[in-house]
């Protein structure tokens, strides 16, 4: 199934000849409007306490509910990065980052209501000084922190997040 196959009519005539071009575009065959599906920008952030033990989330809702992640989530328009992590951080866990350090990115798709999100993952290590106010709130029902060694990547819904924190553990621990 193409990935705009959602999207049956043109945006800007509302023509039905809005058709399938490639497997990242289509074209409206009546005004010539060509709309490219391009990645939406995701964030997520590395948190390693004073012991090398890394915090996972465990999601409080779907997709994949129930199994661990990294806390994170969709960057705003008009936002950076940066910002979107830091303020994801604090949305999820009442966190607030000392600092933080871009470490790379990981393409993903993504399924929101029956719909596939095409993203880029960008991955954060983020420095916190005080982990007395943690709190588990919007997307996060749980926390833990797992030694690296101990994490199992089978309980980690995300493909993006499993292929993440393979890496983090084999690059830079």
């Amino acid at each position: 199934m193409h990935p705009l196959s959602k999207f049956r009519y043109c945006p800007v005539c509302s023509s039905e000849r809005f058709v399938e071009r490639n497997d990242k575009s289509k074209i409206c065959r009546q005004c010539g409007f060509h709309y490219y599906l391009n990645a939406v920008a995701a964030v997520a952030g590395f948190i390693v306490n004073a012991n090398g033990e890394l915090l996972l989330c465990k999601r409080a809702k779907k997709p994949q509910k129930g199994t661990f992640d990294l806390p994170g989530g969709f960057v705003d328009v008009g936002e950076t990065a940066e910002e979107a992590v830091k303020r994801e951080i604090k949305e999820e866990l009442n966190l607030v980052p000392k600092s933080l350090k871009f470490l790379f990115s990981v393409p993903n798709e993504y399924l929101y209501s029956d719909f596939v999100v095409r993203t880029l993952d960008l991955f954060f290590l983020l420095e916190i000084d005080d982990f007395s106010v943690i709190k588990c709130k919007d997307d996060v029902s749980d926390y833990v922190f797992l030694p690296l060694n101990e994490i199992d990547i089978d309980k980690i819904g995300l493909k993006s997040i499993k292929i993440a924190v393979e890496k983090f553990k084999n690059d830079f621990f």
